[in-house]
Formats: structure tokens, sequence, C-alpha cells
């Protein structure tokens, strides 16, 4: 197993374990090739991470968004904000945590794409013949060098767990982190309201990942349960998808894969991969 030299990389906050899932018993995980432990403080003050190989010494850790996080380089600057996970009305669920077998970048983009909606989950988030993937726009976000797509429309029969029939969903997609998106989608029981998705991916090696969701959605109706289900009918549908994937490793030279409409953000992410330097779980574009 491979460790990760990459320092753009080396310096992010990774996601390692739902903190609800976190005991005082030491638990191990693997992250960027390497063993780490954690274990919740006994006096209950949060978590703590170590190298399982020096369970002397201490990782920094961050608890955000239902998840622990840490760091194996020098984390430079703070975690991305999410200021809608602490909105007192919205119903937070970390909602599956799934091991898939490919990068983490290839497991980023595919949350960004809208194509694959009618053809893998299918008569939930699409259904032919609404296939069309509707002019939309991507940039860089200057102030925070986030990836945003804006006027992202798709028809979805289910586009939540609490939706009671078929909508034009608004998208939001943001990417502000190597291997993390967010997605803002219109939400079925307040049009003045966003739903909120985010995919964490831990990059385990740099073609196998754990991938966490966090459901935060203004939902009174609909049970942990169910929101769980929802995400995780989701994710099964994704997982042999990724896992067919080849290369594993998500390629950054514009050449490398042919380019359509509907790949608009794939390919600002890519570009935006190649401008941070990030060599891990990538095939760098030829110099």
């Amino acid at each position: 197993m491979s460790l990760c030299n990459d320092p753009v990389i080396r310096n992010q906050w990774h996601v390692i374990c739902a903190l609800e899932d976190i005991s005082p018993r030491n638990t191990h995980t693997t992250l960027l090739g390497e063993s780490v432990s954690f274990a919740a403080n006994t006096d209950t003050t949060g978590a703590r991470a170590w190298r399982t190989d020096a369970p002397d010494t201490s990782l920094p850790v961050t608890c955000a968004y239902g998840y622990l996080w840490t760091c194996l380089g020098t984390a430079d600057k703070p975690l991305f904000a999410l200021p809608e996970y602490a909105e007192a009305d919205r119903r937070n669920v970390c909602a599956a945590t799934v091991g898939v077998r490919v990068s983490a970048p290839r497991a980023v983009e595919n949350f960004l794409d809208m194509g694959h909606f009618p053809y893998v989950h299918t008569g939930i988030l699409g259904e032919q013949p609404h296939t069309e993937v509707r002019e939309y726009d991507v940039t860089v976000e200057e102030s925070t060098n986030d990836v945003i797509a804006t006027r992202c429309r798709f028809y979805q029969p289910m586009a939540a767990a609490g939706a009671d029939g078929g909508m034009l969903v608004e998208y939001i997609y943001r990417v502000p982190h190597p291997y993390c998106s967010v997605l803002y989608k219109s939400c079925p029981s307040d049009e003045s309201r966003l739903d909120v998705i985010a995919l964490f991916v831990q990059p385990v090696t740099e073609e196998t990942i754990r991938a966490h969701a966090l459901v935060s959605v203004i939902d009174e109706n609909s049970t942990d349960l169910s929101i769980r289900m929802f995400q995780q009918t989701i994710f099964g549908q994704d997982k042999p998808i990724l896992e067919n994937q080849f290369p594993k490793r998500l390629p950054l030279d514009p050449r490398a894969e042919t380019p359509i409409r509907a790949d608009k953000s794939a390919i600002v992410y890519r570009r935006w991969l190649s401008d941070l330097g990030i060599t891990y779980g990538v095939i760098p574009a030829a110099a």
C-alpha cells in the first residue's frame, strides 16, 4: 500500500468517521495509506486520533457536520464552512458510509454528474424521456476558490425521502475541498429553502475510499431511518458504476476522456485539481 506524498492532500482535513459511531474503545481506519486510530475522549470533550504505530502522539482533530476529521500533515486553514448545518430547524442525518473501490476524485466527479440520473437512478433521481441536461453555469469562486455550478435543473420522480411526487429540481453544486462536494437542491416541503446533501470522501488509498454522506433537510415527516434508506439506495446504485470506472484514478489531461456538455462541471473540477497541484488519486496531465 503506497503512502501519500502529495503535500496538498496531506495538508487537508479528511473525514474518518461519523461522530455517532465513535466510542471510548480504540477504532482503526486507513487514511492515505496510513493506519489511523481514534476514540472518544472519556471526559466527553470530543475525540482524539493518532497514528496507530505511534499511540503516544496525537493528530489534530475537528468535529464538524456530524463527522470526525483529521490531518496527516499541517492543516494550514480551517475546514470549509457549511452554515446550513447549524440552522435550528434542519434534520441533520449521517446517512451512509460506503466503501468503494475507486479514487476519491472519481467519486466526487460522479456526484457532480446529472447525466447519469435517468439511467442509474431510474424512478428516483431521473427517468426517461427526461434525459436532457439543461445548460448550466460553472465557475471557480474567486473569494473562496470553491468550484460552483449554478442553474442546474433536472426532473426527478422522487427528489428526496419526503417527496410525494415528481418535480423539476433546482441544483447548486459546490466543491470546497478536493475530495468533498456539497449539493444544494430544491426542498419539496418549502420552496424558499434548499436541502443540503454533502459527500465527504475518505481516501483510504489512491484507488479505494469510504464515502460518507450528510443529509441536512427541511423535513418534519420523514424518519432518520427513511432518510438513511433513501441515501443508501442511491449509494447502492452508484457503487457498481464507480467500481467499473477505468482507470480508477481520475485523468486530468483534458484529452484523456471526451467531454460532452453534461460534463461541464467535471471539466472545471479536473482543471481545478490540476491548478491545485493534486497528484494523489489522479493521473496528472502530461507536462
